[in-house]
């Protein structure tokens, strides 16, 4: 399986079809210049900037003069670099705060992972990868060391796959399209994969990734499908991949994992 790598979120942004003159190119050029931004980028400067956009310099400098005007950005004049403003951080945690589900899934996800001694996640797709918006994991967990925040590639993770087998198909087959793009020569190899998670999803309810991405990670996840919500939301529970083979993943995570779930989709319909 070819090694993904988590994706950044600072691609370029699409072009609008030409009959979409709702479309405003230069707030979508704003907001893929914020998106440059990593977990690890703490300053960047407007060349690196221009390379993960796409996007001439002297646009950048103009985007990220607005954007730190109003508090997107800082910048700093002795290094000539800019860093995510505290605007950003508000528009995060606002959006967290709206989400019920943490508040609910959080006493649950802290007891599957000290029981059984893995990462419990919670995680939404942003493109073409899935975000951790929660995360839990046991004081015997090292495989992984994600936190909330971070992000992982869709196609090669069990929280990709589980996102993709929660979708109606013809969502699925929208967003499969765009993975085989992305993937290129390599696509046969993740097609199988994906082929395989959504074979798993009929037969257990459940997608697994092991070593798909990181050779030394093994994970299970399910899709958390909620009435009126567009897509769905992903739990998973991943650890070093010595400690959790398919057996164990399948007969004794997996249905802790769906029980979580389902306790979670019960709480959540019945407030």
């Amino acid at each position: 399986m070819p090694r993904v790598p988590a994706p950044r979120g600072g691609a370029a942004p699409r072009a609008a079809p030409p009959e979409d003159r709702q479309f405003v190119t230069a707030l979508a050029r704003g907001l893929a210049l914020l998106r440059c931004f990593g977990p690890g980028d703490r300053w960047l400067g407007n060349r690196e900037l221009a390379r993960r956009c796409g996007l001439p310099r002297p646009t950048v400098s103009r985007l990220a003069h607005t954007l730190t005007r109003l508090g997107y950005l800082r910048h700093s004049r002795s290094q000539e670099q800019y860093a995510l403003g505290t605007a950003v951080l508000s528009l995060g945690y606002a959006l967290l705060g709206q989400l019920d589900v943490r508040r609910v899934a959080r006493p649950l996800m802290q007891a599957l992972a000290e029981h059984a001694g893995v990462s419990v996640n919670l995680g939404l797709r942003d493109r073409l990868g899935m975000v951790y918006l929660d995360t839990y994991r046991s004081a015997s967990t090292y495989a992984v060391q994600l936190e909330a925040g971070s992000r992982i590639p869709l196609a090669v993770t069990s929280m990709g796959r589980a996102h993709l087998c929660g979708l109606a198909p013809p969502e699925r087959r929208a967003l499969v399209e765009e993975l085989r793009r992305e993937a290129g020569a390599g696509w046969p190899a993740v097609r199988r994969g994906i082929d395989q998670a959504l074979r798993d999803h009929r037969a257990h309810g459940l997608c697994f990734s092991l070593g798909d991405w990181r050779p030394e990670v093994h994970a299970v996840a399910v899709p958390l499908v909620l009435p009126g919500e567009p897509e769905p939301l992903v739990f998973s529970a991943s650890g070093a991949a010595f400690q959790l083979g398919r057996q164990k993943l399948e007969r004794e995570i997996g249905p802790r994992l769906k029980n979580l779930a389902d306790g979670v989709r019960s709480a959540l319909l019945h407030e």
